[in-house]
């Protein structure tokens, strides 16, 4: 049992570990949909710099707020803003004055100095850190006389201090230069000029600065202050001609219209990829919290992959820049498969999934959103489990009128005016939506139902009838065996639907439980006939029990021969799990000692029950079976047997691989009581019909025993007459 257990661990986390896989392509799947580009008509692909090809009309009217000329507004507002300077700065002023002073003195020293040659004085002058003197300056200083000197002195300050007081920026520090010479005394001789001018512009510095903040928030409220420019183009209108040179603007407009396919930038991939998760989390996310053995299903998670990738490659072909087009996208098509398929919540969560998607691509049409939500979730709702294919006549009906309710609710959505053209239009549409849904869902049923091996309900009607060669075979070779089938089918479908599991699939599995049987009726008691000699007895227990055991290899080989879905054939195989045959292994225990007997030789070959559906049918299989062999005469006694016989299975393990829970474990307790009781309900023994003989001999005298039956017959009808 333990490597049994291993082995069955092994394999779900096998499954498990491909499923994860699987979701993890599917997120894959749902961003290369979303990122894809197809050529589809009306669109065209055109970058700004190249040339028209074709004429390029307007297909319907539009108003847009448009982005490449309210940015060029913009620009133009914040270029019109001049760089904006602080007030001049009159300690600069100051500094610089002092500063020509001080260097006025020192020159002045330098040329009273008697002892330095010229040569050293050059030197001095050249040596001065905020005036820069050349050598030909230095030596036109030395060589003034001492009135030229004095009025140099004199006259740099002054000139200087009045450059200083305006503003002077890095930007004009040239334009105040050239204002020195203009400012000078005419007084002085060229000597003395030239040597003022020199001075007074090597001490001018900028006093006024740009200030960077101020300047980036006066340009930031000019741009804040341009309205958004609207652009209004009619249906119709010419947008490109051939031969044109197509523009940013052009490029634009053509991408409001949705008529071009633009390059993908960072953004629109971060939003595909985060469009891709929530879709990807929701899905999982339902699967896991609704229907969490489907995350272990590889079929039915790869069908989910499958329909997600088609689903998302419809939408970017079908949701497009059209009057009709995106309200044929047939999202109930997809609804209907995953009801049908694999679940009714699943399905409904996949619907409002796809929903975002259609968001995204149709930039927020709400109309377009409830147009398809509304139809995808009254298919899905209506097809149910098609156990008919009327079924999918109905759900194609609930698709059209929720399309035509959905259009009357947002009317006149899209549509501009009421017109009779208009209405009929939109009736169409929403009839055709409906019908390509249905088809779609009708043929996708068949297709992918036989593809992934799913078995549905119109393939378990089939098998449902008793028609089929195997129900034929086990009603004529095995009539116990097809009375004992049809009422473990009955119990466990109860049961099944009860605690909300698949009944008709529970049922249909009962059905074929047993079909082995067939090969060997007459070694099964419940085919035995009265007078018959019982098979057993000349045979040694393992043998024996290697017959019974036998019924389940043969059950699963007439499965595959006729064809049975998957599905059932796991109802034959775990209808005992890996239970051992009771009766031949303590027969055999008895007669060889416990010791010398192998479990493994009367223990079937298992698996136990891996689905709620598959324990049912155990647990129905099992108590059914006992109550008819010890026929408990009151409700009490059916209650003890039946606790004991499940409380038997729990303890054994037979039923740790299913998902049953405890709590279901009490509801299918509950009603297996209910049924077996009007099954196996004490009887009222009736007396035995007697009938009067009159003696045909005169005078002769009744019998002992005819007398009290007389008497009885007599009474009942007096007593009849009475009342």
């Amino acid at each position: 049992m333990q490597s049994l257990n291993a082995l069955r661990r092994r394999k779900s986390n096998s499954t498990l570990v491909t499923n994860t896989l699987l979701v993890l392509l599917s997120g894959v799947v749902l961003v290369v949909a979303l990122l894809i580009q197809f050529p589809l008509i009306g669109q065209v692909e055109l970058i700004a710099g190249e040339v028209a090809q074709q004429d390029i009309l307007a297909p319907r009217r539009i108003t847009y707020e448009s982005a490449v000329r309210t940015e060029r507004a913009r620009e133009r507002a914040v270029q019109a803003v001049p760089d904006f300077y602080d007030p001049p700065q009159s300690r600069i002023r100051r500094t610089q004055v002092n500063e020509a002073r001080d260097g006025l003195a020192f020159i002045d020293t330098v040329r009273q100095d008697s002892l330095a040659s010229v040569e050293t004085k050059i030197g001095y002058l050249q040596a001065i850190n905020d005036i820069s003197i050349s050598q030909a300056m230095a030596e036109q200083i030395l060589g003034l006389s001492v009135e030229a000197w004095s009025a140099v002195q004199v006259e740099v300050p002054l000139v200087l201090d009045q450059i200083m007081q305006e503003e002077v920026r890095e930007t004009s520090l040239t334009s105040a230069r050239r204002k020195v010479a203009v400012l000078i005394s005419p007084d002085l001789d060229d000597d003395a000029s030239a040597v003022t001018i020199e001075l007074a512009r090597a001490l001018i510095r900028p006093n006024s600065f740009l200030n960077t903040e101020r300047t980036d928030e006066l340009r930031q409220q000019a741009r804040e202050a341009v309205q958004p420019e609207i652009n209004v183009l009619e249906q119709g209108e010419i947008v490109l001609r051939t031969g044109d040179i197509v523009t940013a603007e052009d490029v634009e407009v053509l991408e409001q219209m949705g008529l071009t396919q633009g390059e993908r930038s960072q953004w629109t991939v971060v939003q595909a990829m985060l469009v891709a998760m929530v879709i990807l989390t929701l899905v999982v996310g339902a699967v896991y919290r609704l229907r969490v053995h489907t995350i272990f299903a590889r079929q039915k998670t790869a069908l989910l992959v499958l329909l997600a990738f088609f689903g998302l490659v419809g939408a970017k072909l079908m949701i497009i820049p059209d009057n009709w087009v995106p309200y044929l996208f047939p999202l109930a098509a997809l609804g209907m498969l995953a009801a049908l398929l694999v679940d009714t919540q699943v399905a409904m969560t996949l619907i409002l999934s796809f929903t975002l998607f259609i968001a995204y691509l149709s930039q927020g049409d709400v109309f377009l959103i409830f147009y398809a939500c509304a139809g995808g979730i009254l298919g899905a709702l209506v097809v149910g489990k098609a156990e008919r294919l009327t079924a999918f006549l109905w759900a194609g009906l609930a698709v059209i009128l929720g399309n035509l309710a959905t259009t009357a609710a947002f009317w006149p959505h899209p549509l501009e005016s009421t017109t009779t053209s208009l209405v009929l239009q939109s009736i169409t549409i929403g009839t055709l939506n409906g019908a390509l849904a249905t088809s779609l869902g009708l043929i996708g049923y068949f297709v992918l139902g036989n593809l992934f091996g799913i078995t549905t309900n119109l393939q378990l009607m089939e098998l449902s009838r008793p028609t089929h060669p195997l129900l034929r075979q086990l009603l004529l070779k095995a009539p116990g065996t097809y009375h004992h089938t049809i009422l473990v089918s009955n119990l466990a479908e109860r049961a099944a639907e009860a605690i909300g599991a698949d009944a008709f699939l529970t049922r249909v599995g009962a059905y074929y439980h047993d079909i082995g049987k067939t090969v060997r009726p007459y070694f099964f008691v419940e085919n035995f006939v009265d007078g018959d000699s019982v098979p057993y007895a000349g045979l040694d227990p393992r043998t024996s029990a290697q017959i019974i055991i036998s019924h389940v290899k043969d059950g699963v080989d007439l499965a595959r021969k006729y064809r049975l879905p998957e599905p059932l054939q796991d109802f034959i195989r775990e209808h005992h799990g890996a239970q051992t045959v009771a009766y031949f292994l303590r027969q055999a225990q008895a007669e060889e000692g416990v010791e010398n007997v192998d479990e493994a030789d009367f223990r079937y070959p298992g698996p136990d029950p891996r689905t709620k559906e598959a324990a049912i049918m155990l647990l129905a299989d099992v108590c059914e079976a006992a109550v008819r062999a010890n026929r408990p005469a009151t409700r009490d006694d059916l209650q003890k047997l039946v606790d004991r016989l499940i409380a038997d299975r729990v303890d054994e393990g037979a039923l740790d691989s299913s998902p049953l829970t405890f709590r279901e474990l009490q509801v299918v307790k509950s009603v297996f009581l209910q049924v077996l009781q009007g099954i196996h309900h004490p009887r009222i023994q009736y007396p035995q019909p007697v009938v009067f003989k009159a003696e045909v001999s005169i005078g002769a005298q009744p019998s002992p025993l005819a007398q009290p039956i007389a008497s009885v017959v007599v009474g009942g009808a007096e007593s009849a007459s009475k009342s």
